[in-house]
């Protein structure tokens, strides 16, 4: 049997109960975002209304591309997400603001995404 719960609050105390057993599965082109847990068998999904990427130190956001041609932060994302998703961690996250915060750790860049849904999956 599965649960079906929408709120925020579900990911973040899974998140902060087992912080290393969450981790990112995929990205869908219908702009969800899915992280799984381990640990609660748990898989979470948030739909995302924007992607901010921020610089290696988290001294502000970074405008993508380079040479005048403009990456979007959310292709920067896919293409994490394709070529190393295990090098990405759920590092922060606020359900008052509805923001999560991931981290690359193959390219050292932080993602902020700002959440207009979440689901969470818990299978029992």
């Amino acid at each position: 049997m599965i649960n079906i719960v929408r709120s925020g609050a579900f990911l973040q105390q899974c998140w902060s109960v087992h912080p290393l057993c969450v981790a990112v599965k995929r990205m869908g082109d219908d702009r969800t975002m899915v992280l799984t847990c381990s640990s609660c068998r748990s898989a979470h999904h948030l739909t995302i209304d924007l992607v901010v990427p921020k610089d290696p130190v988290g001294q502000g956001t970074v405008t993508p591309g380079t040479a005048g041609e403009e990456v979007s932060a959310e292709t920067l994302l896919s293409a994490c997400v394709m070529t190393h998703r295990a090098a990405l961690t759920l590092r922060e996250m606020d359900v008052f603001q509805d923001v999560v915060v991931l981290r690359c750790a193959d390219c050292r860049r932080h993602y902020a995404l700002h959440v207009s849904g979440f689901v969470t999956h818990h299978k029992h």
